[in-house]
């Protein structure tokens, strides 16, 4: 049986989920119908609604529901920048590319804000940053890291882009489902998830949106959404995107108890590697995230290795695949390029088995043992 561990890239569907999105789907009506199909349909949304709003610490009506998590964070940052006046967009170099891509198509000013060696946002740096500039700012910022899985003092930051009359938008979709989310208690003007990382079906995501957040629409048609995502919507998608949230949530508990057999295994890497690196370990992190370096082996000959044993992991963010220059946040923490290089992504989910990463730590040492003669022998630096 083949061992997964690429849960922040995508984690199972959870069978209540596929029993409600096929029941569903076995029904018929368009949720903007008045007939009574119709209306049946938008129940299901609504009740998705609800139960986004309760685990989210959100109102029903601030649920925008959308195609995807990267379609959430467009749809922000079009309403920061068109209905907010925002003029300077601000982000870090270990944001998802849905943050940075769309930053620089907009065509705004973006500035780039620094992150510590540990993997957290330096908000002295953000301080600076957002004094520097005329214009109203937008942070983009993201809840907890994608490949790394560092949490991010969203909080503190907002209080900051708020003394500059700023907007913040938060990535959470690595987050919701993992750690306990508070969309009020954050304070941010957006908030964007996605279904499929925590139990939910890919292709559906959604939007928090403040009362107060300016938003304009950037898919036309028809009125869906208070007119502000047109577009028939995906009732099974958003249906199955609701009950996983909610398991989810319920389950916080158990996913927490992960980091349990995370730092178990990061102490066996450690005694089989000496010069491994562990990216963010001095930082609050995902309990089910690991993000090591080995210099020297690169990270996609240990998937290719790991695959062939029958493990899946991954050198990195999916979105990000193919990429032969290292680790994003690693180059971004300023790892030394065969350290950036030699990254691995490991990560637990929420129906992971108590010998799983014990069971990685073998394949990995056994992996590590083959290639060892080729992998150069060097002194590193200290890496907090």
């Amino acid at each position: 049986m083949r061992l997964y561990l690429d849960h922040n890239a995508t984690t199972p569907v959870r069978p209540d989920v596929i029993a409600l999105m096929t029941e569903v789907m076995q029904a018929v009506g368009n949720p903007s119908s008045v007939h009574g199909d119709g209306q049946a349909a938008l129940r299901r949304v609504e009740t998705a609604r609800r139960q986004v709003g309760k685990a989210l610490c959100a109102r029903p009506e601030d649920v925008i529901f959308t195609g995807c998590g990267t379609e959430a964070i467009n749809l922000a940052l079009n309403s920061a920048l068109t209905a907010g006046s925002a003029t300077r967009i601000l982000h870090t170099a270990i944001e998802h590319e849905a943050v940075a891509a769309s930053a620089t198509a907009s065509g705004a000013k973006v500035q780039a804000v620094a992150v510590r060696p540990d993997g957290v946002i330096d908000l002295d740096d953000l301080e600076r940053r957002l004094g520097e500039a005329p214009g109203r700012p937008v942070l983009c910022l993201m809840l907890a890291n994608n490949e790394i899985g560092t949490i991010q003092p969203v909080a503190d930051a907002v209080r900051l882009v708020r003394a500059q009359d700023g907007l913040v938008i938060v990535d959470a979709i690595q987050a919701v489902g993992k750690i306990a989310v508070d969309f009020a208690g954050l304070g941010a003007d957006y908030l964007a998830l996605s279904a499929h990382k925590f139990g939910g079906p890919q292709g559906v995501g959604a939007l928090l949106a403040a009362c107060d957040a300016p938003m304009a629409r950037q898919i036309h048609g028809g009125g869906q959404e208070k007119n502000r995502r047109a577009g028939t919507l995906n009732v099974a998608g958003i249906a199955g995107l609701g009950l996983a949230l909610e398991q989810a949530v319920a389950g916080l508990a158990d996913f927490a108890a992960l980091a349990e057999q995370r730092d178990r295994m990061e102490v066996g890497l450690k005694t089989v590697a000496p010069d491994l690196v562990i990216l963010g370990e001095g930082a609050p992190r995902l309990p089910n995230t690991t993000g090591l370096a080995v210099p020297g082996w690169k990270g996609e000959t240990q998937v290719m290795a790991l695959d062939l044993a029958g493990v899946s992991v991954s050198a990195g963010s999916a979105c990000s695949s193919g990429r032969t220059n290292g680790s994003k946040v690693g180059n971004a923490l300023g790892l030394e390029k065969d350290i950036s290089q030699g990254f691995l992504r490991v990560s637990l989910g929420w129906n992971s088995r108590p010998d799983e990463a014990d069971a990685f730590l073998a394949a990995w040492s056994e992996s590590h043992r083959r290639a060892r003669p080729s992998i150069p022998v060097k002194t590193l630096k200290a890496v907090s």
